[in-house]
């Protein structure tokens, strides 16, 4: 017990540090501009550079790493996301702060995606629900705490002062993760298997699940900020609040999500997109109410994150013996997701409708919502009849 704590515990502080670089440099974008000579606008492709590099190339990073042991891997991709930061922090450019960016991103899902599988590795099958949230809520706390931390730290000391702080602890990482890891072997299926599954139809719904699910959220809380000022009518002071305990809540949800899914799979993941549904479809009318306001962003936090652990879980019913390629996939498709719905709110404030983001967040999780009655069992009989065995890998591929 005290062996699989440790391994939890610093895959969790990892997660932390690389979920901490993905929206860091948001908050530094008039910084970057005016060091490197490029528009706000231009700055911004940083951020796309990253979610593209998550997207495309987490799969190709975990595909061609599948022979290598976990543990040895898991620190090579740490390193790695150390070199990307160092770029970023010292480019003369901002193409090789591009450059960094991509360079960070490759290791992002290939990195989260084994420490998910490993976490499940040193728990019982039935607490992997419970393991998957532990470690993703380095995730959750890094948008909680890292981020804002981070964009602080790059006013005051400048825009690169982060980056260096984050090659820093991404060392501090790969020693913790020598240290505490357990030695395990690369798996015994081949990428060919890899590939097989991921390519599988249960496979594949589940990662649109992911995407489409997810961009639910994204469309409404990418504009959060001037939604809260401009209709509700907050303070700006107030808002920063406000986004401090939707953070906690995210973190909170992550974690009770976790411990139902333990119980039931598909009643959670059900649960969560139909409250989601919810609450996205009654946000437009509760944003007019400062009252109500505070209440629907405290339950859009709590249901943001509950979505990590099951659909995780999802995959790895699905996946058998060869996971790897599979959880990249589905990393890569919350980014995905998270893209598409940034891009359809963009669209819906361009035509002065920012109030009523939440219709469209509700209409993409209740297709969310569909999409798990094509993947997931409707009985808890069913869910525990359909959960692949040692050998089911090797019977289908």
């Amino acid at each position: 017990m005290r062996g699989s704590f440790a391994t939890l515990a610093s895959l969790c502080v990892s997660v932390f540090v690389v979920g901490t670089s993905e929206y860091l440099i948001s908050g530094l974008l008039p910084q970057v501009g005016a060091d490197l000579d490029v528009s706000v606008g231009t700055a911004g492709q940083a951020v796309t550079a990253y979610a593209l590099g998550v997207v495309l190339g987490g799969p190709v990073v975990a595909a061609a790493t599948i022979k290598v042991p976990r543990k040895a891997l898991a620190m090579c991709l740490m390193l790695l996301f150390a070199v990307g930061s160092a770029i970023s922090a010292a480019a003369p450019t901002f193409e090789l702060l591009l450059l960094g960016r991509v360079v960070s991103s490759l290791s992002h899902a290939a990195f989260l995606a084994l420490a998910l599988v490993m976490a499940t590795s040193v728990v019982p099958r039935e607490r992997a629900g419970t393991a998957i949230s532990a470690v993703a809520s380095g995730f959750t706390v890094a948008t909680l705490l890292g981020v804002p931390l981070g964009a602080l730290l790059g006013e005051r000391a400048g825009w690169r002062a982060p980056f260096i702080a984050l090659t820093g602890l991404a060392l501090v990482g790969v020693v913790l993760l020598a240290a505490v890891l357990p030695r395990q072997a690369a798996p015994a299926t081949r990428l060919r298997e890899e590939v097989r599954v991921v390519t599988r139809r249960p496979v594949l719904l589940a990662i649109a699940t992911t995407a489409v699910g997810f961009s639910g959220v994204a469309v409404v809380f990418t504009y959060i900020a001037p939604l809260l000022t401009r209709v509700s009518g907050f303070s700006t002071t107030t808002v920063s609040g406000l986004l401090l305990a939707y953070g906690a809540g995210s973190f909170l949800g992550n974690l009770i999500a976790g411990r139902l899914t333990d119980k039931s799979m598909s009643a959670t993941v059900r649960a969560v997109f139909s409250a989601l549904t919810g609450a996205l479809l009654l946000f437009p009318f509760a944003a007019v109410w400062q009252p109500t306001a505070v209440v629907a962003i405290l339950v859009l936090g709590l249901l943001s994150t509950a979505t990590i652990a099951p659909l995780q879980g999802l995959i790895l019913r699905h996946a058998g013996n060869a996971p790897t390629l599979a959880m990249a996939a589905n990393v890569g498709a919350f980014n995905l997701g998270a893209a598409a719905g940034s891009a359809l709110g963009g669209l819906i404030v361009a035509a002065d409708a920012l109030r009523w983001a939440g219709l469209a967040g509700a209409a993409l999780s209740l297709a969310g919502l569909a999409l798990t009655h094509l993947v997931l069992p409707r009985t808890p009989h069913e869910e525990r009849s359909t959960r692949p065995t040692d050998g089911d890998l090797r019977t289908t591929v």
